[in-house]
């Protein structure tokens, strides 16, 4: 009775119908996958609501796709044409984020084919890597507090050029104009640098160096990012 009401209206007589008892053991597999995933990245990342939600239910939805594709080349071309057009609708996700994305697919997709305990093995052997790696800070830059991001305002009739070169020279034993922009009606010029510091503890006196070098106007220093997006 099950398999009658779930046959499809287009399939033929021969065509292969999913039993019920089949397609709720592979999505209930799934479902066990994402849970696993979101707990792993809960643990090892900064995260949001939306996000460990969406980790936790991706596997699911990709499974389910994967069992109604069932072998039809022109169901899975389709399928994969749709997901090209899929963008997410926020601000780009870091690696780390779309490293999980991807996971959590290919775990879906794993169970959607049948292979439940393959499905099951590599989201645990996966998903325990992702969290080792972050607890362990794998890839993380030494010293990286000493990379900084220097924002410093200075007045129109003062020229920019290597006006601060001899602070910076003092203070950092690297550094680099990134961005120079008009501010206030182009009254003001604000300058961005990047810099490396000699010692954490000479911060405050280096910013004292250069605001009496800038007349007192607004200086901003923060923790360097990278110029790829994280990726």
């Amino acid at each position: 009775m099950l398999d009658t009401i779930f046959r499809g209206i287009f399939d033929a007589d021969m065509a292969a119908v999913i039993p019920v008892s089949d397609f709720l053991l592979c999505v209930g597999c799934a479902l066990l996958i994402g849970l696993i995933l979101a707990g792993a990245y809960i643990c090892g990342a900064k995260y949001t609501r939306s996000f460990v939600a969406t980790l936790a239910l991706l596997p699911a939805v990709v499974c389910v796709v994967i069992m109604m594709v069932n072998g039809n080349v022109g169901t899975g071309v389709a399928v994969a044409g749709a997901f090209s057009l899929v963008r997410f609708r926020s601000v780009p996700g870091s690696a780390k984020e779309i490293g999980a994305i991807f996971l959590a697919m290919c775990s879906g997709l794993v169970a959607g084919m049948g292979y439940l305990a393959y499905a099951l093995l590599s989201a645990l052997i996966l998903g325990g890597i992702m969290l080792a790696y972050t607890r362990m800070g794998f890839g993380a830059r030494k010293n990286a507090a000493r990379y900084k991001t220097l924002h410093i305002t200075i007045p129109e009739d003062l020229d920019y050029s290597g006006v601060f070169d001899k602070i910076l020279g003092e203070y950092a034993s690297e550094y680099e104009v990134v961005q120079v922009k008009t501010t206030n009606m182009g009254s003001l010029f604000k300058l961005t640098y990047h810099l490396t510091l000699k010692d954490l503890e000479k911060e405050k006196e280096l910013i004292d160096a250069l605001r009496c070098r800038n007349g007192n106007l607004e200086i901003a220093m923060s923790r360097q990012e990278t110029m790829i997006g994280e990726l």
